[in-house]
């Protein structure tokens, strides 16, 4: 897995797999671009690139996702809540074992 942006857009499965995730982002309206407010510092983002591999250890797949940079980020300036709409598979089977 590339360590640098430089390094991945020389590959050509690093750059269709970051291709795909700007894809994903415009289709979901993950971000909006808005003016830059002159009193405030810009968030950055990076780029993280994972290779999934299958069970037998043959590649699955590139993935690259853009994430930004939130530890440079600071509560109640930045961002008033966080949201992470993620359950584990464990929560799922306790709430349909009490349901049944």
């Amino acid at each position: 897995e590339p360590e640098s942006f430089e390094a991945a857009s020389k590959q050509q499965v690093w750059v269709k797999a970051m291709e795909e995730e700007i894809k994903m982002i415009e289709k979901n309206n993950t971000w909006d671009l808005v003016d830059y407010p002159k009193d405030k510092d810009i968030i950055g983002v990076k780029w993280v690139y994972k290779t999934k591999l299958n069970p037998d250890d043959t590649i699955q797949k590139h993935k690259a996702r853009l994430v930004a940079k939130g530890y440079s980020q600071q509560p109640e300036v930045d961002y008033n809540e966080t949201f992470a709409p993620v359950a584990r598979l464990d929560t799922i089977r306790a709430l349909i074992a009490l349901a049944a």
